[in-house]
């Protein structure tokens, strides 16, 4: 598990919530590093579903891929294990 993977497991839901918060009221766009980090996997995961076209909406800004943050929470909504999964 990577550092990032193992410090996101390991982070409070609260402290999470309150950066994602933070974020939707400062600047909503994550990098992919950002982005990887909120949904719980590896830059090298998500950048793997963009190119399959299977990840969460981005967007090119100023040369880098840039996810919103209210992009991340629905695309992983829409894959959460649902009731009757």
């Amino acid at each position: 598990m990577t550092d990032e993977a193992t410090e996101r497991r390991d982070a409070a839901p609260s402290k999470l919530a309150e950066r994602a918060r933070i974020a939707r009221e400062t600047c909503p766009y994550l990098t992919a590093k950002q982005a990887a980090f909120h949904l719980g996997m590896a830059a090298d995961t998500l950048k793997k579903l963009r190119l399959r076209g299977r990840g969460p909406r981005c967007r090119m800004h100023g040369g880098s891929w840039r996810y919103h943050i209210d992009d991340l929470d629905a695309w992983s909504a829409a894959r959460m294990a649902g009731e009757g999964a």
